[in-house]
């Protein structure tokens, strides 16, 4: 579903959302932009968990992301809401666990809007989180994977109009 403004809305979430969450905001955002079609989609991203509120991306995403040139911005983690299921078209989740978050917090997924990043791709997965691994490279190329799957996915099904 495009808004009325022509925009495919997508969230990504996870935990906390300081690390996986924001690093496929903007890698999706940047992979948009590469392709002239940054006007096309309206992308946020939201945490299951209030542990994190307020906080700005952690460091060490921040860094990934400079080392493969995805521009970023300061912002403050905030947690998914029942409005935020209303507004987007895809709500895109981190692992497996945090679909059974979103499912609980939004209290059902009647629209079919919840997916994992990586089942759009041909290994679907889970995205392992790097705050307690920090193994903030591979996280990266997973996302990486899943947005660029994503992406392509809602082009090739002309969910986007292309420009």
């Amino acid at each position: 579903m495009i808004d009325k403004s022509g925009c495919m809305r997508i969230l990504f979430v996870c935990k906390g959302n300081i690390c996986r969450s924001p690093m496929a905001e903007f890698i999706f955002k940047d992979i948009a932009k590469k392709n002239n079609m940054d006007s096309k989609f309206l992308i946020s991203s939201v945490a299951t968990t209030s542990e994190q509120l307020g906080n700005d991306i952690e460091i060490r995403t921040k860094m990934v992301l400079d080392e493969y040139g995805v521009a970023y911005e300061s912002r403050r983690a905030k947690k998914i809401t029942h409005l935020d299921y209303m507004k987007f078209d895809y709500i895109i989740a981190m692992d497996k666990y945090i679909v059974d978050d979103v499912v609980k917090i939004v209290k059902n997924d009647y629209a079919k809007k919840i997916y994992k990043l990586l089942d759009f791709t041909d290994e679907p997965s889970d995205i392992v989180d790097p705050y307690y691994t920090n193994d903030f490279e591979t996280t990266y190329r997973d996302i990486y994977k899943g947005c660029c799957a994503l992406f392509n996915y809602l082009v090739e099904q002309r969910l986007v109009a292309l420009c």
